[in-house]
């Protein structure tokens, strides 16, 4: 199972892997390079959409990375704000010859082959506005293939929430996966994702994501199907159903009666089919949710 982590676990993490092993403007780089590695950039024209935190200074580093490597590059800045790490990377990017532009709207960016969102990270929250709405608006309306580092742009990291949101062909998320990419709409916005792992001492865990593979149990040779359907219910969920029941309990009851084997994940669990990602997200659900079973049908 691979952890899926909350924005206030990831922002600890981080902290805690900084004060006692990795320096923070270490850490920047290899995020820098995680993203760097998992795309072809050879023979492609590259613009970078920076912010004012350290998601923008994974961009700075970014654009140093691809110039050491001769592929071109454009920095758009929506803003000229930077962290501390963010301004080192910058000023390296500047010294090896970066172009750099101010974002303006109706920027015309259909001579490039990649734009790489880093405006806004995990921890954003609320509406996206000026500057960075326009910014957003204008890489959804290209035709390149577009890039979000940790997380898409908009995207709370929490819940997957978004007015506006950055619709990305690549997610590379830095360190672990985030909740919010697997809730909600966020699921067809992120794309392709990828983990880069920079060496982030995980302090808690909060979720676990279940792969294919895990999901699979061996069985005889010479077993019915009949025998081997399995279903796989959240345990320990909080939403109660009308009469009292939680929703594992009346999800296993209803297998138990079709006489199939019930698993009963651990709690804070994620389940994937290999194509869509499942989660019981907080909140009352009707009773309904869980109607399979035997019936008779009405004409």
């Amino acid at each position: 199972m691979k952890d899926v982590i909350t924005v206030a676990t990831m922002r600890e993490s981080d902290a805690h892997t900084i004060a006692l092993y990795v320096p923070s403007r270490e850490l920047m780089y290899r995020a820098a390079m995680g993203v760097y590695q998992a795309v072809n950039w050879q023979g492609k024209k590259v613009a970078i959409f920076t912010g004012s935190g350290n998601n923008g200074g994974d961009g700075y580093a970014l654009a140093g990375i691809l110039a050491d490597h001769s592929v071109p590059c454009c920095l758009y800045q929506v803003s000229e704000h930077y962290s501390e790490d963010g301004k080192y990377y910058y000023d390296q990017a500047v010294e090896k010859g970066v172009e750099r532009k101010r974002f303006s709207e109706g920027e015309d960016l259909s001579r490039y082959d990649i734009l790489v969102d880093c405006l806004l990270g995990t921890g954003f929250s609320g509406p996206v506005r000026g500057a960075f709405q326009q910014a957003i608006q204008a890489i959804n309306r290209a035709k390149a293939y577009v890039v979000s580092v940790d997380i898409n742009s908009g995207m709370n990291g929490d819940t997957g929430k978004g007015d506006l949101v950055v619709r990305s062909d690549l997610t590379v998320t830095i360190g672990y996966l985030k909740a919010g990419m697997f809730l909600g709409e966020a699921v067809w916005k992120v794309g392709r994702l990828v983990v880069a792992d920079i060496g982030i001492r995980l302090v808690r865990e909060d979720f676990f994501l279940a792969t294919p593979e895990e999901m699979v149990f061996p069985r005889s040779g010479l077993s019915l199907q009949s025998s081997q359907v399995t279903m796989m219910t959240p345990g320990e969920a909080e939403s109660v159903s009308k009469n009292g029941q939680t929703i594992p309990d009346v999800a296993q009851e209803i297998a138990l009666r079709s006489q199939r084997l019930v698993r009963v994940l651990g709690k804070h669990s994620l389940v994937t089919d290999g194509y869509r990602t499942y989660f019981m997200e907080e909140g009352e659900y009707p009773a309904e949710i869980a109607s399979l079973g035997e019936g008779e049908r009405k004409e």
